[in-house]
């Protein structure tokens, strides 16, 4: 009934329906976890102040940029289908031992802080590697057919994980939320040595391999520097990015703070709403209206247009600072930055060369991201912390940023208008 099922809404051969149901799944199941595990995770910030979680977005930066690195050398030493089940492997056993050693301690606030930064590293890897795999799997021509059928997968899993947080965060609590995303994880590993079985007897695919180039340049961050510094295109790119970063990391905060008065149980459950609504909106404008606005709008309107709703979003929050304006800001930012900015954004890359992105994405992506991320955490700190600045006055200056990120994505559309 499946490959029935498929061969009519599909461009599908009747040998390539286990493995597209089976890749599905895989990646279903991936993207379900870790909207269990996200909630879990940024409900715990509102235990902790400005300062502490500001340390742990400076570990996570130096974490992240030293594990690229890592990931770069082993890539290409280990052979990639026993790589990816390793991988899947030890991220699995790692949170059923996050969930073990909640018993283990009665003080829990270093678990908590080694979760808060741990979930961040899994994020950068689960659709990663995943799409590796993919790579890995089907040919060129199949891919062209198979991969959107696939990402349904994730889209599906997305729309589905929050929704466990959301209903039952309240009745089995956040550990048992973490033992549910971390057993789930297990499950992709059976199915990564079903594909590879797979792959020989039904795709007939023993000689594809997948194209880590990107991986291998990539595994030292630092070697782009050369062509991000002296290109102006990249440049503005890096600046942009470094706005979105910052804007991202004000509005974090801010919800932190906020959501510091509920129990952990409850900010679990309404992260977890926040993130299925984003999840909607974001599958349903980029389906939709994100192509369009390109076309019909230009890239400089694109990139602009989420800056100024959440300029104004900013301003409204600063002096009616209530949860609900919060969480309406946070739906706007993520869903508009998710299906508008973020692809607008990739599209910028298109217009530089394969040496030139290989090199110099890893910088934007690690080095600019991840540092906006850090810096913005301690300038939002130094104005709470260190001058004391109330609700208002610190969202002024976040909405000057945002702004600020506005006029950049006008000049950058320009710019890539003119190339």
């Amino acid at each position: 009934m499946l490959k029935n099922i498929l061969q009519k809404v599909a461009d599908i051969e009747s040998n390539e329906v286990r493995a597209t149901a089976s890749s599905f799944l895989f990646v279903f199941i991936l993207m379900a976890a870790y909207y269990i595990l996200r909630p879990v995770r940024d409900a715990m910030a509102s235990d902790w102040s400005d300062s502490e979680v500001s340390q742990l977005w400076t570990l996570n930066f130096f974490i992240s940029t030293g594990i690229v690195a890592l990931y770069g050398f082993v890539v290409s030493r280990v052979k990639f289908s026993r790589l990816v089940p390793s991988i899947y492997t030890f991220f699995a056993a790692s949170f059923i031992l996050f969930y073990l050693s909640i018993s283990l301690f009665s003080d829990r606030t270093f678990i908590d802080k080694s979760f808060y930064v741990w979930l961040s590293v899994f994020s950068m890897f689960h659709l990663s590697v995943f799409w590796s795999y993919m790579s890995d799997l089907f040919n060129r021509e199949q891919a062209k057919r198979l991969f959107a059928i696939i990402a349904a997968g994730a889209s599906a899993g997305a729309l589905m994980g929050p929704l466990i947080p959301t209903l039952f965060a309240g009745m089995v609590g956040t550990d048992g939320l973490t033992l549910v995303a971390a057993l789930m994880l297990i499950i992709p590993i059976p199915i990564i040595i079903y594909l590879a079985k797979l792959k020989v007897t039904d795709l007939h695919n023993e000689d594809v391999k997948a194209d880590l180039s990107a991986i291998k340049i990539g595994g030292n961050p630092f070697a782009g520097f050369k062509s991000f510094v002296t290109d102006p295109y990249l440049l503005a790119i890096g600046a942009f990015i470094l706005l979105y970063t910052m804007i991202g990391s004000f509005v974090y905060f801010e919800q932190k703070n906020l959501l510091a008065e509920f129990d952990r149980a409850t900010r679990t459950q309404i992260l977890g709403g926040i993130d299925w609504i984003i999840n909607v909106l974001t599958f349903g404008v980029a389906f939709l209206a994100t192509g369009r606005i390109v076309k019909k709008m230009g890239m400089s309107f694109t990139l602009a247009s989420i800056p100024v709703l959440i300029c104004a979003g900013i301003l409204i929050l600063a002096f009616a600072p209530i949860i609900t304006v919060l969480l309406a800001l946070q739906v706007t930012r993520r869903a508009g930055n998710y299906a508008v900015t973020k692809p607008a954004r990739e599209m910028l890359f298109t217009e530089v060369d394969k040496e030139t992105r290989f090199k110099a994405k890893p910088v934007i992506d690690v080095v600019v991201y991840r540092g906006g991320d850090t810096i913005t955490a301690w300038l939002f700190t130094g104005l709470t912390e260190g001058l004391g600045l109330g609700f208002a006055t610190v969202g002024i200056i976040g909405g000057g940023i945002a702004a600020l990120w506005a006029g950049v994505g006008i000049f950058m559309g320009k710019l890539y208008d003119k190339k």
